[in-house]
């Protein structure tokens, strides 16, 4: 094993048989059980009694087991398993290679990989100390406690970006002409896709008034980027994005937990801003499950600013509907990745939609 306690989790995405690229970093707030299993035999057969046998213990808001198949046929074989067995095809060996569970000959070596709530790792064993390894995980309490003291993300909240009556326009603009259902960016054949689903349930209307994008513009740079400047000492030169959002308790408005650099097509995005236009409802606050349960929500007008490389979400709301100002900032540097991978996004009028402007 390559990787030392304290170490990073690679992250990676690999078919599983409820998403041909289930993100392996989606996973972050609960305690995370690898298992690099060997081929059809006695070893992988007792692995996977051992977890059976303890399936009560992995409920997934606190512990959550993969077992990463390393061919094919043994991940087909799967296909009608239920929880807790849950599977990642490794047939190509690249998620071994990650944690360099990979032999000399090429074959995996069996081992067990145990992943904190912030993923990282804690430690792994050879696989015939299952029973150690299982106990051990079992020791450990809440994810929320992992660290031994609160975690808070880290993220910037600033009041007062955009004052009520312009809160208000935003919103009579989003009625008026109202919203289209919003997809996530996924990477297919090295391509960056629009993708509809259920990960995410939520309508954007696009603000394409230039007045009204500069009057965004100008609040963002006055407003934000100084409080930017000094809470992370990053400048930012660009935005992309000029949208309302709506999270609709009817449709019962959420976004699961995802991170909003890991396409090409969208690697450039550094942070990401959610502005609340409105009060009045119930939910809909962000959460950053590998910094724990804790949930962030910004007053009326004001931002709640993260890094896009961390995981969050946004949760249901339950009453009344959330109106948000979502854009994406990022420096020149980034600027220039987005140049280089534009070729890869593939979404109906991405020129224009995306198109950035300097700040």
């Amino acid at each position: 094993m390559s990787l030392h306690a304290g170490a990073p989790a690679p992250l990676f995405s690999a078919p599983s048989h409820v998403n041909p690229e289930f993100a392996f970093g989606s996973l972050g707030g609960r305690w995370i059980l690898l298992a690099f299993l060997p081929p059809p035999g006695p070893r992988r057969d007792a692995a996977v009694a051992l977890v059976r046998a303890n399936a009560k213990h992995f409920q997934v808001e606190q512990r959550i087991f993969f077992g990463v198949l390393p061919d094919r046929a043994s991940f087909d074989a799967c296909a009608g398993d239920g929880p807790p067995m849950r599977w990642f095809d490794d047939s190509e060996g690249h998620v071994r290679r990650l944690f360099g569970a990979e032999g000399p000959d090429g074959q995996v070596v069996p081992e067990w990989v145990v992943v904190d709530p912030s993923m990282r790792v804690i430690g792994c064993a050879p696989l015939d100390r299952g029973p150690q390894v299982i106990a051990s995980l079992l020791r450990f309490g809440s994810p929320d406690d992992h660290a031994g003291v609160p975690l808070h993300a880290p993220v910037l909240i600033v009041p007062r970006v955009f004052e009520p009556d312009f809160c208000r326009q935003l919103i009579d603009l989003y009625e008026s002409q109202g919203g289209l259902p919003s997809g996530t960016m996924r990477q297919k054949d090295g391509k960056t896709v629009g993708v509809l689903s259920d990960f995410k349930k939520r309508r954007d209307a696009s603000v394409a008034d230039p007045y009204l994008q500069g009057q965004i513009r100008a609040r963002v740079s006055q407003r934000l980027m100084p409080e930017i400047e000094k809470a992370f000492q990053f400048r930012v030169t660009r935005i992309e994005r000029y949208i309302v959002a709506c999270y609709d308790a009817e449709e019962g408005g959420y976004f699961q937990p995802h991170r909003d650099n890991t396409t090409t097509g969208t690697a450039h995005r550094q942070f990401a801003v959610s502005i609340n236009l409105n009060d009045g409802f119930d939910g809909g606050e962000l959460r950053f499950p590998e910094f724990g349960s804790r949930t962030y929500r910004a007053p009326l007008g004001g931002a709640v600013v993260f890094s896009c490389s961390l995981l969050h979400e946004a949760t249901h709301v339950t009453r009344g509907r959330r109106y948000a100002c979502l854009p994406f900032l990022y420096d020149e540097a980034a600027a220039e990745i987005r140049r280089q991978n534009m070729h890869t996004l593939e979404v109906p009028g991405a020129e224009t939609a995306l198109e950035p402007v300097s700040l």
